[in-house]
């Protein structure tokens, strides 16, 4: 918890100097937002009414995820398709820690805790509980227009994913030298002969 509110308070100032010139816009509503925010998440990740996402989410929003999926425009109907992937395969028990607003922005913390109960959600996500950081961005009607997604993924199986992945590329450009070698040692007892 200590690294994370240090971390949480520099992602804060460094999406409010991104988006300073909209978080200074007539949209002031944060307790509005906030609450906005906690229904997104008690509809679409703690209960399974995933069909209310367009309660929270503008026609098309802006994501900014880990990994290669930076400024990415999706339609609003893609937080649905989320949700349901992993509804479909499992269940959650998720609860918010904390919640921080600011003007449009709103930054949230919370353990999302899945439990997959199909062999599709035992590979793709595996059980546990991973912190995870949101920031939601609003327009001046409340809808969700962007946001920043942060997980935690190293306490999770994904990064063992990772891991392997390296280990094996690793493999692969340690096998090329040693293939050479083997073809370097026939040719000398070929020479010898």
């Amino acid at each position: 918890m200590k690294r994370i509110l240090p971390l949480l308070v520099i992602l804060i100032v460094n999406i409010n100097a991104y988006s300073q010139k909209d978080s200074l816009s007539s949209n002031s509503h944060p307790e509005r937002n906030k609450e906005i925010a906690r229904n997104f998440y008690q509809d679409l990740w703690f209960t399974d009414n995933t069909d209310n996402y367009i309660d929270y989410v503008a026609e098309e929003y802006v994501v900014h995820d880990i990994g290669d999926r930076k400024a990415v425009t999706e339609p609003a109907i893609e937080q649905k398709i989320i949700a349901d992937r992993f509804w479909d395969n499992g269940t959650w028990d998720s609860k918010i820690n904390y919640q921080i607003a600011e003007g449009d922005l709103v930054a949230t913390r919370w353990e999302a805790t899945y439990k997959p109960s199909t062999f599709v959600g035992k590979i793709m996500f595996d059980a546990g509980t991973i912190p995870i950081i949101n920031v939601f961005r609003f327009n001046d009607e409340g809808k969700i227009v962007e946001i920043w997604n942060h997980r935690h993924d190293i306490d999770t199986p994904q990064t063992m994913k990772f891991t392997i992945k390296g280990l094996l590329i690793g493999l692969l450009i340690a096998l090329i030298p040693t293939i050479i070698a083997f073809r370097l040692k026939r040719k000398l007892k070929a020479l010898q002969k």
